[in-house]
Order: structure tokens, then C-alpha cells, then sequence
């Protein structure tokens, strides 16, 4: 896959943040009908565990690894644990639309860890990309609305630097945990990678969710149908993220992961009935064609 023509590659892992934006949607649902993100995401993270092994189990393919290899799964998937934790800490201290946005600084974060350690340098083109991705993003997400609307988060200078941390601390956790599976990991198989990373990252939320407030079910079918949902979409997209991007190349492919918030933002207008207004389809057009633009490269 990596001698593929550049918009094999953009339009793969596009596929893969339009799975997590469904997830993000049937999320929404579980949580509006009782389910606790604790919750949401120890089911989502033991279900796709889960859902692998069983996998591994019916081709007759190896689910161990060696125990240099183990040390490393786990340490990638206490990654991800960490950047769960960061970005929902985020997301309780800013409003949604400037915590998605600082997080989804990741893939400029990624390049610069790649080319600082050594590894797969970004394009010229790549680099060009980033910025007007995340200017489009701002738009996108309506973020100079709600700049302006304020709020308990922008009044409380204590609460809102605290907000940017997480979610800066969420885009750098994700941005390693990326780095890491490509050198450390790309030669294992994408299964057994998301069985491991996902075991690491449902022990830790289980743990977490026993030691606080414990674990919230929900209350409707409805709630349970987006609980549902929300595992198949992200073990889908989680377990496709593990196998292509370390064959594809991490640093000049993740930019299209930029396209999950334009996706959430269509996916929520049409199925929960979320208004859209002129400069945030606007802003999903930029960063569509920005991404179209940016796969176009030899």
C-alpha cells in the first residue's frame, strides 16, 4: 500500500475519521440517555478487544506477543488511555468546538516529533496543508461564535488554561501513540496491535471508573443502541488505524484524520438535527479541498 498513488492513501484514512465521527455521534446518544464516558469507554475499549480476539481465535492467528513487543503494546495503549482521560478533561472545561480543535493539532505535532527523532519527514505540501486545515476547522466548528458567546471556561482564566492543556496534553499523547505503533509495532499484526492497546486501555478505565464515581448504564434502548453503535464504529475505525497507517506513512497521511470534525458536523445535522450555518459549510469546504489538495502530491 505504500507505492499507492497519494489519494489511496488520504482517502483510507478520511475513511477511517468518518468512523470515529459516526462513533462521536452514537456517543452523544448513549451520553443524552444515561451512559457515563467512563462507561462509553471501558465497553468501547473492552468490546473491540474483544471483538479482535475472537477474530484471531476463528483465522488461527497467534494473539501473544513477545515479551519485548508486550512491554511495548502496553505502553502504547497506556498512551491512549492517557489521551481518553485528556481530551474528555478538556472537553469539561472548554466548549467542544475549541477543545476538538486544539486537539486535532495532533497532526502537526506528529510531523514535528517524526522529524525531530529522526523518522518520515513531512512534505512541503503536508506542511503547507496543516494551517489552512485548521483554519478551515475553526470555521468549521463555528469557533469565533463561540469566542464571542464567552462562557463559564473563557471567564475563569484558571479553568480555560487548564482546558487548553488537556486538550494539548490529548494531541501530544495521540501524536506518540501513532509514532510509536509505526516503530515499534509495525511489523505486528494490526489485530493483535488493537487487541493489546485496547486490553491496556479498558483495564485502565475499568480501574479508573471502580477507584471515582463508578460506572453509569443507560436508561433507554435508545442509550443502549448508541452504546452499541459506538463500539462497532470505533472498534472498526481504531482497528483500521492500526493496520494502514503504519504502511501508508504516519506523518503525511494523518492530516486527513483533520476530516472528522467535518464529518460529525454533517452526520450530527443529519441525524440529530443540528443546524449548520453558511461559514461552517464554508469552513468544511476548506478543509475538504484542502485534504483533496494535499492528496494530490506524487
Amino acid at each position: 500500500m505504500s507505492g499507492a498513488p497519494g489519494w489511496v492513501g488520504t482517502a483510507t484514512v478520511a475513511g477511517i475519521a468518518v468512523l470515529f465521527a459516526s462513533n462521536h455521534v452514537a456517543a452523544r446518544v448513549a451520553l443524552d440517555h444515561g451512559t457515563s464516558v467512563v462507561t462509553a469507554v471501558a465497553v468501547r475499549s473492552a468490546g473491540t478487544a474483544l471483538a479482535v480476539l475472537l477474530l484471531l481465535r476463528a483465522a488461527r492467528a497467534v494473539a501473544a506477543l513477545p515479551q519485548a513487543t508486550r512491554g511495548r503494546a502496553l505502553t502504547v495503549g497506556l498512551v491512549l488511555a492517557v489521551q481518553s482521560a485528556c481530551l474528555y478533561s478538556a472537553v469539561a472545561r472548554l466548549p467542544v468546538a475549541l477543545a476538538l480543535l486544539t486537539f486535532n493539532t495532533f497532526p502537526l505535532i506528529l510531523a514535528v516529533l517524526s522529524w525531530a527523532t529522526g523518522g518520515e519527514r513531512p512534505t512541503r505540501r503536508t506542511l503547507a496543508a496543516m494551517p489552512v486545515i485548521l483554519l478551515g476547522l475553526s470555521l468549521a466548528l463555528d469557533l469565533p461564535r463561540v469566542l464571542r458567546s464567552g462562557g463559564d471556561s473563557l471567564a475563569d482564566p484558571a479553568r480555560f488554561a487548564a482546558g487548553i492543556a488537556y486538550a494539548l496534553g490529548a494531541a501530544l499523547s495521540f501524536a506518540i501513540a501513532l509514532l510509536l505503533t509505526a516503530r515499534w509495532l509495525g511489523g505486528v499484526d494490526g489485530r493483535v496491535r488493537t487487541l493489546w492497546t485496547m486490553a491496556t486501555v479498558a483495564g485502565v478505565t475499568v480501574i479508573a471508573g471502580a477507584a471515582g464515581a463508578g460506572f453509569a448504564w443507560p436508561d433507554a434502548p435508545a442509550g443502549w443502541a448508541g452504546l452499541v453503535l459506538l463500539t462497532v464504529f470505533y472498534g472498526a475505525a481504531i482497528t483500521s488505524l492500526f493496520v494502514v497507517l503504519p504502511r501508508l506513512g504516519a506523518v503525511n497521511n494523518t492530516p486527513a484524520m483533520n476530516i472528522e470534525p467535518i464529518a460529525s458536523l454533517v452526520l450530527a445535522w443529519a441525524i440529530l438535527g443540528q443546524q449548520v450555518a453558511p461559514v461552517q459549510m464554508a469552513g468544511a469546504l476548506l478543509v475538504v479541498g484542502t485534504i483533496v489538495w494535499l492528496s494530490a502530491r506524487r
